[in-house]
């Protein structure tokens, strides 16, 4: 049984009743990919607010962190070798990441390549010297996202995938 098949039944009364424990898991999971998107939607709004795209507000966050990391770490290196020199395009693609991670988990939408892309956005910040033990949750909920089809269960991709079976977007 595929999992798009699964997905149809899933929130019949006769399902819900056979499989309470799973109902729940299911249910958690969606609260988690909902709460996560609405995370990475107020942390793009606000670099859109901040104005990321066009000042040089990024450059100065980096070059403060330089000040606090080690300098013969990874993360200096990383800083400084790609980040700072590449400063515009690392705005647009971590505030648009951000976005489209929020719509996509939002909207159970393309839900799994939302995910590859917070994971993505995620570890850049780790090795950019970002990391701390606050980091370890949202890199778990991302791989709960990537292998389970949530946005089957509840999203536009139960939608698509039906429309578009095989498809890789909507899995």
């Amino acid at each position: 049984m595929s999992a798009l098949d699964t997905a149809r039944g899933l929130w019949k009364w006769q399902w819900i009743s056979r499989h309470p424990l799973l109902t729940i898991g299911v249910s958690l999971h969606l609260l988690l990919r909902t709460l996560f998107g609405v995370f990475w939607l107020a942390a793009g709004i606000n670099k859109v607010r901040k104005d990321w795209l066009s000042s040089d507000i990024l450059t100065e966050i980096f070059l403060d962190r330089l000040t606090e990391l080690p300098p013969d770490s990874f993360a200096v290196l990383y800083l400084q070798s790609f980040a700072i020199p590449l400063v515009k395009l690392v705005a647009w693609v971590v505030t648009v990441g951000e976005l489209y991670s929020a719509l996509g988990l939002l909207l159970g939408l393309t839900t799994r390549w939302a995910a590859r892309v917070s994971l993505f956005i995620l570890f850049n910040l780790a090795i950019g010297g970002y990391y701390d033990a606050s980091l370890i949750p949202f890199f778990l909920l991302n791989i709960l996202f990537l292998t389970k089809p949530s946005g089957l269960w509840l999203g536009l991709d139960r939608l698509l995938a039906r429309r578009f079976p095989g498809s890789r977007w909507f899995s």
